[in-house]
């Protein structure tokens, strides 16, 4: 046993652990009621059991087994499908089963399983790149899943599962003339979910942000909160549990999609520096593990999960900065909830499982 947790990589758990830290902090501080922050101690303690957990596993169960694979993928596919049964509604997307006080939101597990599924396909098949049907089988793959997530809707995890998608893509070896028709068959759909996908609220989020000031206390109202909440931070910010926006409630969502703009608020550009760089060594240890890994499966679910992590940090990071739309997606390790903490905490124990065997 303890020649295994010697073989761990300390200072991804260590980074990890500041990056919860650094949440844990923005709850507390902007909270009346300190019950969020209890729960997130909670998640981040079966977190971390999760993590290690899984890293005492052999990852090449999962490499080897194809069917475990596809029952999983079966399993989050009913999933997914079950929310338009039985999902909670919240904030205009039924993504969420409701047990008791907890919230479980499928498709943090549907983005790890995804990431298994296309590092097992492409690990077997990118010598045979070259071959259109492995851009269209994978396509299927993620496909399914992303027409159930688009339909609650949830168009973030869309562009999450598209980004790994495409990154993994790239890695095992995907031509440049089939990048290019992939490009234009996107564009396509973009253009055409405008009139035939999009509901209102949703336009009306693409409409605001462009321009934030043609609705400030209507659909532009989070934008404008979050942009005077960054800016009002200065150099050193207000001070923990200081600051108008976060202290009086005019930031909305400030324990989840709007935790960076609080953390800004508080902690000035300094807090939002450590911020970035604690992210920035996150993705460098993920990316070391990849490059050392013995075997493209290994290879490919490493860089799966740091593409996940890195799009969702910066669609959530360019949402609160008024720098891309708003979109519902939570700052990885950092904002509240339950369903993203453990579900990225059992992919880093995957990865902590190829780490230890490498």
């Amino acid at each position: 046993m303890f020649s295994h947790f010697k073989k761990l990589d300390w200072s991804l758990i260590i980074i990890i652990l500041l990056l919860n830290a650094s949440g844990l902090l923005a709850i507390k501080n902007t909270s009346e009621d300190l019950t969020n922050f209890y729960k997130q101690i909670l998640f981040i303690g079966l977190g971390l059991f999760l993590m290690l957990f899984f890293s005492f596993l052999d990852y090449r169960i999962l490499k080897n087994n194809s069917l475990i694979l596809i029952v999983l993928y079966l399993v989050c596919l009913f999933l997914l499908g079950g929310l338009f049964f039985w999902g909670r509604e919240i904030r205009g997307a039924a993504s969420w089963f409701k047990f008791g006080f907890l919230n479980f939101q499928p498709i943090e597990l549907a983005k790890i399983i995804i990431i298994l599924i296309l590092a097992k396909y492409f690990s077997l098949r990118h010598i045979e790149m070259y071959r259109i049907r492995h851009i269209i089988t994978s396509g299927v793959y993620v496909g399914l899943p992303t027409l159930l997530v688009l339909f609650q809707p949830d168009l973030g995890s869309v562009v999450v599962l598209g980004s790994v998608w495409l990154g993994i893509m790239l890695m095992a070896g995907i031509k440049m003339r089939h990048l290019i028709i992939l490009t234009l068959i996107a564009a396509v759909l973009i253009t055409s979910s405008w009139f035939w996908l999009l509901k209102d609220y949703q336009k009306q989020r693409i409409l605001t942000f462009i321009n934030p000031g043609t609705d400030p206390y209507g659909s532009g109202y989070n934008l404008v909160q979050s942009l005077i909440a960054i800016g009002s931070g200065g150099l050193f910010g207000r001070g923990l549990g200081q600051g108008s926006q976060s202290q009086l409630k005019f930031l909305p969502e400030h324990q989840t999609d709007f935790i960076f703009a609080a953390i800004a608020e508080q902690g000035g550009l300094v807090g939002v520096v450590f911020l970035l760089t604690l992210f920035a060594f996150l993705f460098w240890r993920i990316i070391r593990i990849a490059l050392s890994s013995l075997n493209n499966f290994s290879r490919l679910f490493a860089v799966g999960l740091v593409i996940m992590l890195f799009s969702q940090t910066i669609i959530n990071i360019g949402m609160n900065m008024g720098v891309l739309p708003i979109t519902g997606l939570t700052l990885p390790l950092v904002s509240y909830g339950g369903s993203s903490l453990l579900t990225i905490f059992l992919g880093l124990g995957i990865l902590q499982s190829i780490k230890a065997r490498s």
